[in-house]
Parts: structure tokens; C-alpha cells; sequence
């Protein structure tokens, strides 16, 4: 992620704008590392706004929020210290501490005495370092979310009562701001000597600039590596991105997967990921914090949720595998049952010149051509006829056996495709509804004893997917096995055309048309549906079959989602 330097600095001018002279009415500290002013008026108006500053190693950040977190009954006492010192205070000055990804937050408060003064909160956002330290006047440390003493070997103790010292520059980095043409070409220089990297060079040589905004400098330039033919476009790129830092003009840049899942943001629009990911403008800096780390801590809460069944699906679907190998492994040493049956018929055949005490016989082939003979191995201890028993014992044996591993295997394959069904299903979940209703599905389908703690309560109705073709027929897409059995089976009618791609897991799409012929967009619409919402990549053409819902047929004692249809 990139909140670097320079996305400190877009984030700092738009909170400037807004809180400057903004007056805090309210503080509360949401969690151990995280504080929530409540600010009211500034230079844009009158209105409310929320600045959270959180100092977390998981998502360290600082900017407006739409929602107040929830907060804890008996607030900590770093709390109890902000409010007594800065209610009632004003935003005096947002700034950024020179070029790092630190801030100071300054506000003009009054003392017991009526005096005028000032108290700072220094807000750290820098990943597993982040901190916010709160200082007074001179710069004394009252309280911080992480302290830090000599006995741990920082550089930098941070406790009460010590002077705050901002963060050191990074030993060997230059600051891009201050950087010039010649200053720049000698680094240039250095890079095409030992082969770096455009994008390793740039983070190696300059403070701030983070891996994607690097990355992004050597995909404008063309240049992923630096050579004396991409010089003056790299100087050009890079110059570029310094210049909208100089000169303020930052552009909010969320960067989403094909499905929708955010991983990266930018203070400038990013190019570099091509078709492999969408890029779009948001419309402010802390909108696009609020949107990345909500979503993603969405997917993450989801995650943490879906453990359980990730674990039980894996498990599954391991000892399934297992098992089959080793069944087909015994259906292969099956294939030799016949050779037995014809040793055994060799040896009937031949009784009459055998004896007890043998340990292979020689004898003709009276069915093949010619009549070669066959050498037939005996077990010694054994007369001729009981040899010759042995083999059909042998041979009827082994066709019982391949009978029932057959029978075992296709038993086998099916609650594979199965298990792929419901992890495709549990990949595509969006909701707690969903991971809810595949949950309840794998109780009901046998897996309750490997489901510690669940009880089986009663659900809502479920919700599938709706959509409208270009022609106007409404669409409806299950999106686990439970909605594609109420899907087809109890909200479809007869005459309405079921969609489901071909030869892969995926949900059940129907169009909703009863019996009428829909035009070939409003199909190909459809199919389309049907087609991303299955486990078929991305992008890639992929074959989808159709038929009359009246075509459809569920086998009794089936699993969910399973139909047969001609």
C-alpha cells in the first residue's frame, strides 16, 4: 500500500483545507491505538467532520471518517488526558514533518489561567512504527500510544516528560523534492553501472517514494531498467510526479482487482497494472482511505469467519484425494483378472498331465494360433486342481473388487465436484448471509460432526442475485448451492431458461421469460452471467449450456445444487 510520502502530503492539504479553525468538540479514543476528534466549523463551513488518527500496525492511517467506530464503555486514559487538555480547542495548523510520512497536528488551546497555548499531536504513519505521540507547548511528551525506551535499542526514545524528536531521515536517501536534473542523471548514472532496477533504484536512492509510485515512474519511462536511451523520459516521469507533490495537484487513485477487491491507492492516477486491475478516481483523499480500509477489512472479517469451513473444505477435499489415488490404484491391479481366469482354464485343461509338487506348468494354448505353449507358475504345495482354483478364486475376487471401486470411485468423484462446488461458492461470498447458508448446507449434507459448536437454526429466505438484460427479463443468479436449488426449483417456472457454464462449478442463472423466446442479446447477457459467476478465468471464453427449466431434473438423495437435464 501507499501511504507514503507523498500521499502524506495529498491527505495533510486536504485535511488542512477543511479543519483548519475547526473546533474540537468531542475526542474519543475507539481503540488502543486509534483517536476520533470531533470537529465542528473550520474554513468550509459549519459542518461536522471526524478525523481519526489511527497509530495501528494493522491499518495506520489518518483522515475524515463518515462512521464513528464504536467505542469502549470506560474511555482509556489516554483519552481522559486529550480531553482535558484540547476540548474546547482549535486546529491551529495540519503540516507535514519535512518529507516523511509524519504529521503535526496543532491546536491553539487555553490553560486554567485563560492563557493561550499550544499542544501538538504528532501522528506517525509509518506501518509497524506508526505511533501518535501528544506533546505540549514545548515539545515535551505527555502521553504516546507506543512508548519506547533506551533499554530496547531505538535511537529515538519516546516517553513522558522527554522532548519529541522527529523521525530520523533514512540513512543514504535523498529527499525528492529538494533533487535536481544533475542530481538526478548521477543517480541515473549510478543505476546503469550496476544494473538495478528503475523502480529498486528510485526507492533505494529517495526517501518517501513508495514501491508503486517507483513502479509507476519506470512504466511511464518505459524504462524498467535505466539505460542512456530512456534517460531523459526517466527524468522526465520522474520530475512529473515530484512536480504534482511541489505543486499540490494530487488526484485520489483506487486501485481494484477484476473482482472488485481493492489493493492499492495513490495520490496520482496509476497505469502501470494495465487490463490486470481498474484504476478510478475517487472524490477525496480521506473517501478513499474510509473505502479501501472498510472494504478491506470487510474481506478480512469475512475471511476470519469463512476459517472454519476453508479448513473443513481443504481437509475434505485432501482425504478425498487421497483416497482416490489409492482406489485407482487398486482398480489397476484389477486389469490382470482375466490372465488369471485363462491360467486357470490352462490348467483345467490340462489336469491330466500334472502333478502335485510342480512349481510351473507348461502347457498348450489350445485357443490360440498355433497352440503355443504357455508357462502357467504353480504353487507347490497345491495339487493342479486346487492351483487352478486358486486362479478363479483369484480372478473372482478381483472382479468383485473393480465392481465396487468402480461403484467407490464414482461415489468418490461426485462428492469431489461436490466439495468444488462449495468452495467455489464460499470463494464468491460477500456476506454473512452466505458463509450462513454454506454453512447450513454442509450441516444438512453430512458434515455436521466435523462442524464443532454448530446448531442448525432457522434462516431467512435466500436472497439470490437479480439482474435486468438489455430487453428488460429480469435474471436471477444463485450464488451458493442452497440459492441455486431456490433458484430453479422453487422460483422458476417451467417454461424459463436455466443458464450454467459448462463443465466447471458455478451458480445456476435463470432468465425469467415463461416460455417466451428472449432476443439474442438478452441470451448472450445471460450466459455471460452465468459465466463469471463460476470458477471459469477471467476473461477468457468459456462454453455455457441453456435449456428449459422443464428439462431440469433433480436425482432423489442428491446433493444441493445437483440437476440432470436433456
Amino acid at each position: 500500500m501507499a501511504f507514503d510520502a507523498g500521499f502524506t502530503a495529498a491527505i495533510l492539504k486536504e485535511l488542512a483545507d477543511a479543519a483548519v479553525g475547526a473546533r474540537i468538540e468531542k475526542i474519543f479514543q475507539p481503540s488502543k491505538e486509534s483517536v476520533l476528534l470531533v470537529l465542528r466549523g473550520g474554513e468550509n463551513g459549519r459542518e461536522t467532520k471526524k478525523l481519526l488518527i489511527d497509530a495501528g500496525t494493522a491499518n495506520p492511517r489518518m483522515g475524515f471518517v463518515s462512521d464513528v467506530p464504536e467505542n469502549p464503555k470506560v474511555p482509556p486514559m489516554l483519552c481522559m488526558l486529550l480531553r482535558k487538555h484540547l476540548n474546547g480547542g482549535r486546529i491551529a495548523a495540519i503540516r507535514q514533518l519535512g518529507f516523511e510520512r509524519a504529521a503535526a497536528v496543532e491546536i491553539e488551546v487555553r490553560d486554567e489561567m485563560g492563557y493561550l497555548g499550544t499542544k501538538t499531536i504528532y501522528a506517525e504513519i509509518m506501518g509497524k512504527f506508526s505511533n501518535l505521540i501528544f506533546c505540549d507547548g514545548a515539545d515535551r511528551i505527555l502521553a504516546a500510544v507506543h512508548t519506547q525506551d533506551l533499554s530496547a535499542g531505538t535511537k529515538r526514545p519516546v516517553l513522558p516528560g522527554l522532548t519529541y524528536a522527529p523521525p530520523s531521515p533514512q540513512e543514504g536517501k535523498r529527499s525528492p523534492l529538494s533533487e535536481t536534473e544533475e542530481g538526478f542523471a548521477a543517480v541515473l548514472d549510478e543505476g546503469i553501472a550496476s544494473g538495478q532496477a528503475t523502480a529498486k533504484l528510485l526507492v533505494a536512492r529517495y526517501a518517501g517514494l513508495s514501491p508503486l509510485v517507483a513502479r509507476e515512474i519506470a512504466f511511464r519511462a518505459g524504462a524498467e531498467y535505466p539505460s542512456d536511451d530512456r534517460r531523459r523520459m526517466l527524468t522526465a516521469a520522474f520530475f512529473d510526479v515530484i512536480g504534482r507533490i511541489r505543486e499540490g495537484r494530487f488526484t485520489p487513485c483506487l486501485i481494484r482487482q477484476p473482482d472488485g477487491t481493492p489493493i492499492e491507492y495513490a495520490f496520482l492516477p496509476i497505469a502501470q497494472y494495465g487490463n490486470a486491475a481498474s484504476a478510478e478516481e475517487v472524490g477525496s483523499f480521506s473517501g478513499l482511505i474510509e473505502t479501501f480500509f472498510a472494504e478491506r477489512s470487510h474481506s478480512e472479517r469475512l475471511r476470519q469467519r469463512a476459517s472454519d469451513l476453508l479448513k473443513l473444505l481443504s481437509a475434505a477435499e485432501a482425504r478425498l484425494t487421497k483416497k482416490l489415488a489409492l482406489q485407482e490404484s487398486d482398480l489397476a491391479a484389477c486389469a490382470d483378472k482375466e490372465a488369471d481366469k485363462r491360467r486357470g482354464d490352462l490348467l483345467t485343461a490340462n489336469l491330466w498331465q500334472l502333478k502335485k509338487g510342480m512349481t510351473e506348468a507348461v502347457v498348450p494354448d489350445y485357443e490360440a494360433e498355433g497352440c503355443p505353449n504357455v508357462a502357467v507358475p504353480l504353487d507347490a504345495r497345491l495339487t493342479p486342481a486346487q492351483n487352478a482354483q486358486r486362479y478363479y478364486k483369484k480372478y473372482n475376487k478381483q472382479k468383485s473388487a473393480e465392481s465396487h471401486l468402480r461403484e467407490q470411485i464414482a461415489i468418490g468423484r461426485a462428492e469431489l465436484s461436490y466439495l468444488e462446488t462449495v468452495s467455489d461458492s464460499l470463494n464468491r461470498a460477500e456476506t454473512e448471509a452466505d458463509l450462513s447458508e454454506i454453512r447450513r448446507e454442509l450441516y444438512e449434507s453430512g458434515y455436521a460432526s466435523r462442524m464443532k459448536g454448530y446448531s442448525a437454526g432457522r434462516l431467512p429466505a435466500p436472497k439470490p442475485l437479480t439482474f435486468v438484460t438489455s430487453g428488460g427479463w429480469k435474471v436471477l443468479c444463485g450464488k451458493n448451492n442452497s440459492q441455486n436449488d431456490w433458484v430453479t426449483h422453487r422460483l422458476a417456472g417451467k417454461g424459463d431458461l436455466w443458464f450454467h457454464v459448462k463443465g466447471m462449478p458455478g451458480s445456476h442463472v435463470v432468465l425469467l421469460c415463461d416460455g417466451a423466446e428472449p432476443d439474442a442479446v438478452d441470451f448472450t447477457e445471460a450466459a455471460t452471467i452465468a459465466a463469471t459467476y463460476s470458477r471459469a478465468p477471467a476473461g477468457q471464453r468459456v462454453e455455457v449450456d441453456y435449456t428449459r427449466v422443464k428439462n431440469l431434473k433433480k436425482p432423489p438423495a442428491a446433493k444441493p445444487g445437483f440437476v440432470t437435464f436433456s
